[in-house]
């Protein structure tokens, strides 16, 4: 039996996180196996942090921020973005594929928007199997 994809969810404080956070307070049912890391800002990631999730085993790195133009500080989620674009070719170039990764917008009200992605993303890493570094660590 093919293990349950490992998930590192990368939200933001002000509306990703607090999606996330609605959706547990409503019980709006999301895989378990998405473990979520509070960040003030999507525009804060480092590419090594998503790097490190895939040498650490994960199958797949979701980024949720705000929607564009509702930003806290200003444009951060447009510089995640452009980061997670540029990352997809650094992962198809090292042979973990750009699907791995995604970034998605949910407001601070949208706790079944957040739950619909996680599950989402999840049913996509379950067709494409373990990630490859899984394989090898």
């Amino acid at each position: 039996m093919t293990p349950e994809p490992e998930i590192l969810a990368l939200c933001c404080n002000w509306c990703g996180y607090s999606a996330a956070d609605q959706a547990g307070a409503g019980k709006i049912p999301y895989p378990a196996a998405v473990k979520i890391v509070r960040l003030m800002c999507t525009g804060m990631i480092d590419p090594y942090y998503v790097l490190r999730a895939f040498e650490r085993g994960f199958d797949g790195v979701l980024v949720i921020g705000c929607h564009p133009g509702s930003c806290h500080y200003k444009s951060g989620n447009l510089q995640a973005r452009e980061l997670t674009d540029r990352l997809s070719h650094v992962l198809r170039t090292l042979g973990i594929g750009p699907q791995r990764l995604r970034m998605e917008a949910a407001s601070t009200s949208e706790g079944p928007r957040f739950a619909e992605v996680a599950t989402e993303f999840t049913e996509t890493l379950r067709r494409l199997g373990p990630s490859p570094l899984r394989e090898v660590a």
